[in-house]
């Protein structure tokens, strides 16, 4: 089946969450965007406020919920609604992800202060989380894996070791992005859907293998807890985006002007407040996305805000083609950390991205556009584009 774009948004159908374009051309995340303009809202917050009293303590020395949290994204606008919405005392907890920008580390001391809340910080060995580095580059193509396996099981472990129930997040990304489910379905966090999206399928043993030089020690701290653990303590981990019409551009300008939360420019994507803690998410970590998928952050952005009426499409294509093409900044940085050279950096790298010159091919032949010229996203320094520039075409079409 030919690859198809939405025509309200610049999704495709391809995209790596599952996407549905109906018989109009939008995509399933436009139709459930729709929600926000058509639910009851006040009746909607006031189901949240139901939920949570149970888990409310009388004991000032207890915590009634953990809230996960960093440096940037949603954290202050998430924290701000659980302590001086809901009214509720929350533990917050984060994973050190090793990637920490100064502005990060600010704004996450900025959230202590602001709330006068606790917090838990998680810091695995790092050379553990290199090892599972080199094992995840090669078996996925990805480095970011350990960062996104910590900071979605670090709060439910410490659910269940501090008997804290409830966990509370911010948005869901396949509701939020591609239209999943429904706001109304008040999904809720699992297991599964940890697995299957956000780790690609592949639990922390499953990592193990005879092939490979990782050991029980470092992979022990990424599991989720077992399901007798888990009833006990009776753990369940709500969405706010299921009650509460969520916008993270009014937000963060909320939150600046509330709390003091500082932004930044980025390198790949026009967005000032999203990952702004993380060296590599917005840099690195987004190129190696739009080789295997032929998007980045960009495209998301691009894609929230025409949504949310804020741009045209038209702009939402200028954006991206102003920032999709820019090549990574920090690599080299993250190969000194991870004591990798660049030749075995592309070594590793090519063999997943060689899908994406076959997924090229395929588009060709179907005469369907490709979000960008495919002779930009490649860069002219790395040996990686000495050796894959006879493999894929350049294509001069942009966004339908």
């Amino acid at each position: 089946m030919a690859v198809q774009t939405c025509r309200r948004c610049l999704y495709r159908s391809d995209h790596p969450l599952g996407l549905v374009i109906d018989a109009d051309g939008i995509c399933s995340g436009c139709r459930i965007h729709e929600e926000k303009d058509q639910l009851d809202w006040n009746g909607r917050w006031e189901e949240l406020k139901q939920i949570v009293a149970p888990y409310r303590t009388r004991d000032s020395r207890n915590h009634d919920c953990i809230v996960p949290v960093s440096g940037a994204g949603d954290s202050h606008f998430i924290v701000h609604t659980v302590v001086n919405q809901l009214k509720l005392k929350p533990l917050l907890v984060t994973h050190n992800r090793y990637y920490n920008t100064p502005l990060g580390i600010r704004n996450l001391a900025n959230l202590r202060r602001k709330f006068d809340v606790d917090i838990l910080i998680q810091n695995i060995n790092p050379n553990s989380v290199k090892a599972i580095i080199r094992t995840t580059l090669r078996r996925l193509g990805s480095f970011h894996w350990p960062a996104i396996a910590g900071q979605t099981v670090f709060p439910v472990q410490t659910a269940v070791s501090h008997k804290i129930p409830l966990i509370i997040w911010g948005a869901h990304q396949g509701l939020e992005q591609v239209g999943m489910f429904s706001h109304l379905h008040n999904v809720e966090m699992t297991r599964r859907y940890r697995k299957d999206h956000d780790l690609m399928g592949m639990e922390a043993d499953d990592l193990l293998s005879i092939f490979d030089n990782l050991r029980e020690e470092d992979i022990w701290q990424y599991r989720y807890p077992n399901w007798n653990d888990l009833n006990s303590v009776g753990v369940r981990g709500i969405y706010l985006g299921n009650y509460m019409r969520w916008d993270p551009l009014a937000q963060h300008h909320e939150m600046v002007k509330l709390f003091d939360y500082e932004s930044a420019k980025q390198n790949r994507t026009f967005d000032t407040y999203d990952h702004i803690d993380d060296w590599h998410y917005a840099d690195t970590h987004d190129w190696i996305k739009t080789l295997k998928h032929g998007y980045g952050k960009a495209v998301d952005h691009a894609c929230r805000e025409i949504r949310h009426g804020r741009i045209s499409r038209e702009e939402g294509i200028q954006l991206v083609k102003k920032y999709q093409a820019r090549q990574p900044k920090k690599q080299g940085m993250l190969l000194e950390w991870l004591e990798l050279d660049e030749t075995g950096w592309d070594f590793v790298f090519k063999q997943h991205t060689q899908n994406f010159c076959e997924h090229i091919n395929e588009i060709i032949k179907n005469e369907t556009p490709l979000p960008l010229k495919t002779s930009i996203i490649f860069s002219t320094n790395s040996s990686l584009e000495r050796n894959r520039k006879a493999s894929c075409i350049t294509i001069g079409k942009g966004y339908p």
